[in-house]
């Protein structure tokens, strides 16, 4: 899984997240559409996945986009960080995002 490799929270290394080179992004209302320019493909991210995106061009650190979204969202932080999860996974299978740790 993409996500293996984190370190938790609060571990040694900051868990850092870049969106892939040849990835475009264009919010249409709520929504945020992702082109692969490599692949042509075409994604879609909701409400939330979309911001998620915006935090991740502004933050860049995973730990600082959950707790912004933590503040923004009214969900839980167990279902947030599995949520997160899940779309990190998506995200870096179809070489959307890169998982790069930094001290």
């Amino acid at each position: 899984m993409p996500g293996g490799n984190e370190q938790p929270r609060g571990g040694s290394a900051a868990r850092w997240l870049e969106p892939a080179d040849d990835v475009v992004g264009q919010r249409l209302g709520d929504e945020v559409v992702l082109v692969n320019l490599k692949t042509n493909r075409i994604f879609e991210l909701n409400r939330t996945g979309g911001r998620f995106w915006d935090l991740l061009h502004e933050e860049g650190n995973r730990d600082q986009i959950e707790a912004r979204l933590q503040q923004e969202f009214d969900v839980g932080e167990e279902q947030l960080t599995a949520e997160v999860d899940a779309l990190v996974a998506s995200l870096a299978a179809e070489d959307l995002v890169r998982i790069v740790e930094r001290d």
